[in-house]
């Protein structure tokens, strides 16, 4: 007598084709950092309750755009899982154009004190990583992946 389910050789068959449709990814790019500088570790360590009072969130980038009269400053308008919205300014406009941010999912420092930029509150920081690749600065804003809800702490 069979099961209703079909025969098992059946069944190993669909789950083997299923597999080989996982495993048919695009192969990774190897990336050359030998000519990549960092800056070295801080020597000084701190404690753990200095390291806690820095509120880190995942926050939402609803809007972006060049700060006039500036080279360099970008303007964001961030959803950081409050009731109101959150203005971040960044001096990261060599490295990115404003429409390729928007909607994508950033980290931030929300606990810093408003800082004026070109006439501008800035209430945070946009958290990067910045290294040297064949004498030039390289940066790359930290985003992470966007089912991760505005808001969300990081720990």
């Amino acid at each position: 007598m069979k099961s209703l389910g079909g025969s098992e050789s059946g069944k190993k068959a669909e789950k083997a084709a299923a597999a080989e449709v996982k495993t048919e990814e695009k192969p990774v790019e190897k990336i050359d950092f030998s000519n990549v500088k960092i800056e070295p570790l801080f020597e000084e360590m701190i404690d753990f309750d200095t390291f806690a009072k820095s509120d880190y969130r995942a926050v939402k980038i609803e809007a972006c755009e060049v700060v006039p009269k500036s080279k360099k400053l970008l303007k964001f308008t961030l959803n950081d899982g409050t009731d109101r919205k959150r203005t971040i300014l960044s001096g990261i406009h060599e490295y990115y154009e404003p429409e390729e941010l928007i909607g994508r999912t950033a980290i931030a420092i929300v606990n810093l004190p408003p800082r004026k930029m070109m006439g501008i509150d800035s209430e945070g920081m946009l958290i990067s990583a910045v290294h040297e690749e064949d004498g030039h600065e390289g940066l790359n804003l930290l985003m992470v992946d966007d089912r991760i809800p505005a808001g969300a702490k990081l720990y």
